[in-house]
């Protein structure tokens, strides 16, 4: 299994280790939690299993998401209950990228540019298929790197982030005539099934 939705996503000027989260990120849409966590681990901890790799880390998302909901404004042609969606997420993710730059300033840490994206929607079938993997991916990165956060507060706050952005999920997967919620656990792989699922995104 892969995710070919996102083939479409490329990112630019970023590590080793964030080619890796990148494709952990794409094996947790397809595979979930336990699958994803091994290698967001493995990534983050290249540099170091801190706060403020984590952090960083989740800021890379949020601005990943922030990107794809403006780019599915401008050019996917949403109406309706879709562009209503788009336009309401995409705040939230701004504001989740707001807050996340805040506790890293917090922590005395600088925070690094937004990753340059390219999102491959141009309608609203299209935008709903890949916007159900990034909010699974979200909720599957965050459950992965929790555990490696040092300070109750800071696992608190992310905690508060993840529960909205599978509430994202839910209502994508709902306009998309999916099941909001289709299972109790997500299905964990193996570490060799993963390490060759992600070869695919790695350049």
């Amino acid at each position: 299994m892969s995710a070919p939705e996102l083939h479409s996503i490329e990112v630019e000027g970023i590590t080793r280790s964030a080619f890796i989260l990148r494709g952990a990120l794409a094996v947790g849409a397809a595979y979930g939690v336990g699958a994803v966590a091994p290698f967001v681990s493995s990534a983050l901890g290249a540099t170091a299993t801190d706060d403020e790799s984590v952090l960083a880390f989740a800021l890379s998302l949020e601005q990943l998401e922030s990107a794809f909901y403006k780019a599915a404004l401008a050019r996917a042609g949403l109406s309706g209950q879709a562009q209503t969606l788009a336009t309401s997420f995409g705040a939230h993710e701004d504001e989740h990228v707001t807050t996340i730059s805040q506790l890293l300033t917090q922590l005395g840490a600088k925070r690094a540019a937004a990753p340059k994206t390219k999102f491959g929607v141009t309608d609203e079938a299209s935008f709903l298929k890949l916007a159900v993997m990034l909010e699974d991916t979200g909720v599957a990165a965050y459950n992965g790197a929790a555990p490696m956060l040092g300070t109750v507060d800071l696992l608190s706050a992310l905690g508060s982030i993840v529960n909205i952005e599978a509430r994202h999920s839910a209502a994508l997967r709902a306009l998309a005539g999916q099941d909001p919620s289709p299972q109790a656990f997500d299905k964990p792989m193996s570490a060799l099934q993963v390490s060759a699922a992600v070869q695919q995104f790695i350049r």
